[in-house]
């Protein structure tokens, strides 16, 4: 499994293992919070569609930012997989859009528990077991706080919240995981 552990370094390398993307995604929920407590929570919905639709260039700018180049090598393996997980978040928006039609509480716990989804794939990306405990406790947060109506403000902070707690750890676990490649080599 050489080629997966290669693929998976290449991409931990090039994305600060993920952690500047979960750090977008936070600000994203950040501002979609800001606009359901400031303005509503149908602006909200939209909010967070223009702010997923960011995640991806604010992603790079941090990485570069953090010194990471932004981006994989071409022939990365893992490449289509990323790829793939993405079309099937935009896929979902539809259905996730039809539930807030239904119940506008449901939106943003929906809309958790398709990210968490989504951030499962991540652990075979990055070859980091913590994606498995970021995708549970985004789907977790977003079963329970649809099972109960919360209101969206709660969802929204609880989603930001936890992406920017993983955010953090991420960054530590990435900075440990930089130096420990620097000793090996």
């Amino acid at each position: 499994m050489k080629e997966v552990d290669e693929a998976q370094r290449d991409m931990r390398d090039g994305y600060f293992s993920g952690a500047a993307g979960i750090l977008a995604s936070s600000l994203a929920w950040a501002a979609a919070a800001a606009a359901t407590i400031f303005v509503s929570a149908e602006t909200a919905v939209w909010v967070l569609f223009a702010g997923g639709m960011l995640i991806h260039p604010a992603s790079i700018v941090i990485c570069k930012v953090l010194g990471a180049r932004g981006n994989h090598a071409k022939e990365n393996p893992l490449a289509p997989l990323a790829i793939a997980t993405t079309f099937w978040l935009i896929f979902s928006l539809p259905i996730v859009y039809v539930v807030s039609l239904q119940r506008m509480e449901w939106f943003f716990p929906a809309m958790l528990l398709v990210i968490g989804g989504r951030y499962l794939t991540f652990a075979l990306l990055y070859g980091m077991r913590i994606f498995w405990a970021l995708g549970l406790a985004l789907a977790g947060a977003g079963f329970a706080l649809g099972y109960i109506a919360a209101q969206p403000a709660i969802a929204v902070v609880a989603g930001a919240g936890i992406e920017l707690v993983f955010a953090v750890v991420v960054l530590m676990l990435h900075g440990a995981w930089k130096k420990t490649a620097v000793a090996v080599t």
